[in-house]
């Protein structure tokens, strides 16, 4: 049986709720993790600790109703981290039944949401090092989300913490898909009206936090897997687009010029999968067309911005074309992978223009050691013809292309290898913030500052520097 806000529910009636939520919470002994089962809950069914002395000495699993008993939540209330070798249950053994908790779970794609408790006090290397445990066994498939504790009497709102918090969690290079400030102080006679205000806005506030995640992870499930396409001009990404859906679905181009001016969106189906491929703007060398580039790099934040909202990005299609590595090249793999998508979504590379080679495979065995040179790091790469007006070996070519496109795309973007990547509710100040922080190490910086690490690290003219510089400046203002 179940206890859910002083009602009991049978496991008969927890049945006929369509989908459990699986929730584990994890964190420091003493951080309240027991409290918050109890607050989730809406009664004493966990037992707590009135000290920093851990009290749950295995993992615990409480089937609870919330929000108008439409989920079903199950929740893991783990052993405490943190203990000395005298505990009840010392760190070295928490963090290993942690670790097998997870693997077993994930193992059976059965985790949904992790859910970090901490105690209000200010973000140090202990905070860190038990996020890292998690997220180095999760990587990127599932959501973390950060719950703070014992702030019953934080003034003037729970919520304060965070904002006194949020840069110290940044820069230990700590990043949650949500959080939620609160109290978990049992509510009893002899508590006060403002008390109890705050117990039940923190009721609400966790019960958000899992709908949210559960409702963003169900989405994600449903929907087409994401891959945003981008290269320089006259690479062949429109192309590209028609090679991997067998069909002329995108307008090109014959010579050099620009034949998408904003975005383009295509439904690209092929072995039983759907794909949403966004073909961007042709990012020009800057040098060339200052004003164009920085047109090209605004459609760029607009668009991982209006996907942040549709669920996420899959993947990163890089198109080049045969030749040497250029600082524009590697200036473009930079400001899609390392900046706008932080490096958390898989980035592979296609490689057009191939129809010459006598094998096309034999270009990457003759060029991969200069994109290491650069730096340019990639989870695959196609080497590939996309043209399809060609006759003889060449039809068969483009044939052959497309098999190892479509290869490449059905790997990368598959399940399991890295879950899609969602920002934030503020995702353009804080793309612009990390893309400050990442050129400058810190975000107290002044612009004439900032132009020298554009220039360095992107390989872009003074001239577009400056430009982008007052574009970071007004965006993080």
């Amino acid at each position: 049986m179940s206890s859910v806000g002083g009602k009991i529910y049978t496991s008969e009636a927890l049945h006929h709720t369509e989908e459990t939520c699986n929730v584990v919470i994890f964190g420091e002994t003493g951080a309240g993790k027991s409290s918050l089962i109890n607050l989730v809950v809406g009664t004493q069914k966990a037992l707590t600790s009135c000290n920093a002395v851990g009290c749950t000495t295995e993992t615990n699993v409480y089937d609870v109703l919330i929000q108008n008993e439409a989920l079903k939540v199950k929740l893991f209330d783990t052993v405490g981290l943190g203990e000395g070798s005298e505990g009840e249950v010392p760190d070295k053994d928490a963090r290993r039944v942690l670790k097998t908790l997870l693997r077993d779970l994930m193992k059976q794609d059965d985790i949904h949401l992790l859910m970090y408790c901490v105690r209000g006090v200010r973000a140090t290397k202990a905070f860190y090092r038990n996020y890292d445990l998690v997220r180095s066994e999760v990587k990127e498939r599932v959501p973390i989300v950060l719950v703070v504790t014992n702030l019953e009497d934080k003034e003037p709102e729970m919520e304060e913490w965070w904002r006194h918090n949020e840069r110290s969690i940044s820069d230990f290079g700590m990043t949650f898909d949500g959080h939620a400030c609160v109290t978990t102080t049992t509510i009893d006679e002899y508590a006060g009206d403002e008390l109890k205000r705050r117990h039940k806005q923190s009721y609400h506030a966790v019960c958000q936090l899992i709908e949210r995640c559960r409702s963003k992870g169900a989405a994600s499930k449903n929907r087409r897997k994401t891959i945003v396409l981008f290269g320089e001009t006259g690479a062949g990404k429109s192309s590209l687009v028609n090679l991997m859906a067998g069909k002329e679905v995108a307008r090109t181009s014959p010579d050099m010029q620009r034949c998408t001016m904003q975005w383009k969106e295509y439904i690209v189906d092929f072995d039983s999968d759907s794909y949403m491929v966004f073909d961007t703007v042709g990012l020009e060398e800057p040098q060339l067309g200052i004003k164009e580039y920085l047109e090209s790099v605004e459609n760029a934040y607009k668009l991982v911005k209006e996907l942040d909202q549709q669920g996420g990005i899959d993947l990163l299609l890089f198109c080049v074309r045969a030749g040497r590595v250029t600082a524009t090249l590697q200036s473009n793999y930079r400001l899609f992978h390392e900046f706008l998508c932080e490096k958390k979504v898989p980035i592979v590379l296609a490689i057009t223009n191939l129809e010459r080679e006598k094998r096309m495979e034999d270009w990457w065995e003759r060029t991969h050691s200069a994109y290491a040179k650069y730096d340019i790091q990639v989870a695959g790469h196609a080497c590939i013809t996309a043209a399809n007006r060609l006759d003889g070996r060449h039809k068969e070519l483009y044939e052959e292309s497309r098999i190892t496109i479509r290869n490449l795309v059905k790997k990368c973007a598959a399940d399991g290898q890295k879950r899609a990547w969602m920002g934030g509710d503020n995702l353009f100040v804080s793309l612009m913030r990390k893309q400050k922080a990442l050129l400058t190490g810190g975000l107290h910086v002044r612009r004439k500052d900032l132009v020298p690490r554009l220039t360095k690290r992107c390989g872009l003219s003074a001239d577009v520097a400056k430009l982008l510089a007052n574009m970071i400046k007004q965006n993080v203002a």
